[in-house]
């Protein structure tokens, strides 16, 4: 199997190439994106879309995109543990395929990137990162554009349902190490698909950056959904960017759980384009000591008739810091839209913070917009009631947070994929607990 080119260190520097047997679109489109990073400025506070955020976690300057792959990979399949028996799973170290077993039907399309391009290439190039950044990444964008590697590419054709879910391991290993992992997801009309994306690192203690872009794009009548599992260790950076478009009668829902990380930026754009048309955009966060997450969505309604349903929960201890900036937009046209937007902050510190930036521009009539957010600390009526019955302070509070973010993994609507979240959840849990670092 053939790969892209890896890029030379330091990232910020070095100039990109591209493997000599890829298509040629895809070398310019590198081409293209290395220069669009160079020519656009990176973010100021004065920037709208990085208002409280910490403009210190972009010094991207140290990191190496050309870290080898660590000899012993046995170790990390191992640990690449999610559901009991998924319909396919794939374990990447540094971009590079290292595992790879499937049960999908034959009509599936269901391959490496680098693959992909090589046997697929007018597929690929057909829907591989055609839409503009808007919410405030574009530099850290085309930088992706231009380093990515690998990732993984599905296509399911009309009326094909696959059972089961599709698996994606991304393993950062090596200190300073940088991978670009991308996602791309097509389902055709009245398809059915649902893919995990999981991140982790290699080591504790080793520091890297990921900078991971997903491209969904549901055909009409289909469902596809889309969940990202981000545990790297808390010395890792993190910039997450979702573009996602659904098609009349389609139905999408995107799921982040945040986890690990010192600092993570997500960006969820979805683009309702069709008649009858629904997305669903959910994240939990469970931020503690210094960690920070930064959530910038955009829910745009193009399309009459349509629907969107936003729910984004926190739970932050300790010193931890939250930003929710999220944009329900209604085009002209866009008539009978019905769309919600709600970001709840519970904090379990009084050194924690929240900041929440709710809002709506409607452009049409007839429509039910809503949005909100709240930030409240747990009672002491609820410890004392809990206490009452023999739980201890710490076990209560956490039970309380548990509680407070399973309103939003119910939602998912499969319960061996709510089991492995809430098993991630509460492994957090244990983690604070237990004072880890």
């Amino acid at each position: 199997m053939s790969t892209i080119a890896e890029p030379s260190s330091p990232i910020l520097e070095s100039v990109p190439s591209t493997a000599p047997d890829l298509p040629a679109w895809f070398a310019e489109r590198q081409r293209a994106a290395w220069q669009r990073f160079l020519e656009t400025p990176a973010p100021t506070r004065r920037d709208e879309n990085w208002r409280f955020s910490d403009l210190k976690q972009l010094d991207f300057a140290d990191y190496r995109g050309d870290t080898p792959v660590p000899e012993d990979t046995g170790v990390l399949i191992e640990r690449s543990q999610g559901l009991e028996s998924p319909a396919a799973k794939f374990v990447f170290v540094n971009e590079s395929l290292i595992e790879i077993a499937s049960n999908l039907p034959d009509e599936v399309i269901c391959l490496p990137l680098a693959e992909a391009l090589l046997l697929h290439p007018e597929l690929v190039e057909k829907h591989f990162m055609n839409q503009d950044t808007r919410l405030g990444s574009a530099k850290w964008t085309a930088l992706h554009g231009a380093r990515v590697t690998n990732g993984l590419f599905v296509h399911v054709p009309d009326n094909v349902e696959v059972e089961g879910t599709i698996e994606v391991f991304h393993w950062l290993a090596g200190e300073d190490s940088a991978i670009f992992p991308h996602t791309l997801i097509v389902t055709g009309a009245n398809a059915r698909v649902r893919v995990v994306d999981y991140f982790h690192s290699a080591e504790d203690d080793e520091g890297g950056l990921c900078v991971a872009v997903n491209d969904l794009i549901a055909g009409e009548g289909s469902k596809l959904d889309y969940l990202a599992i981000q545990s790297f260790n808390e010395k890792t950076r993190v910039i997450s960017v979702n573009e996602t478009g659904v098609a009349k009668d389609a139905s999408t829902t995107g799921f982040v759980l945040n986890t690990g990380a010192a600092w993570a930026r997500n960006e969820s754009l979805c683009r309702l384009e069709g008649e009858g048309s629904r997305s669903d955009m959910l994240s939990v966060s469970v931020p503690a000591r210094d960690q920070h997450y930064d959530q910038r969505t955009f829910q745009h309604h193009v399309s009459p008739g349509a629907f969107s349903d936003l729910l984004y929960k926190n739970s932050l201890y300790d010193r931890a810091r939250t930003i929710f900036s999220g944009l329900i937009f209604v085009d002209a046209g866009a008539h009978r839209t019905d769309a919600y937007q709600t970001c709840r902050n519970l904090f379990m510190s009084n050194d924690a913070e929240a900041n929440s930036m709710p809002g709506l521009e409607i452009n049409a009539d007839d429509v039910k917009c809503s949005h909100g957010s709240t930030s409240a600390q747990i009672s002491e009526e609820e410890i004392f009631y809990l206490r009452a019955r023999g739980i201890d302070p710490t076990r209560a509070r956490q039970l309380i947070a548990r509680g407070f973010s399973v309103e939003v993994i119910e939602r998912l609507g499969d319960e061996a994929v709510e089991e492995m979240v809430l098993r991630f959840l509460d492994d957090k849990f244990a983690h604070i607990a237990g004072g880890g670092a």
